[in-house]
């Protein structure tokens, strides 16, 4: 299982369990964090780290 879907499923998880024990305004809370948090890194990273990422993905990490 690659590391992408393990943070997949975690996300899944906590958005899950956020939903069946927390208040609708709080879960929505989590679901946005859940989702911004990524998002937010990438954004922060510089032009050419974002192309090393880039080029990181197609070629895969460690090769």
């Amino acid at each position: 299982m690659s590391p992408v879907q393990k943070y997949a499923i975690g996300a899944g998880a906590v958005v899950l369990l956020s939903w069946i024990f927390l208040p609708g305004l709080i879960t929505l809370l989590v679901v946005l964090g859940v989702v911004a948090a990524p998002v937010v890194g990438y954004l922060m990273l510089d032009p050419s780290q974002r192309e090393r990422l880039k080029r990181a993905r197609r070629r895969g990490l460690g090769r």
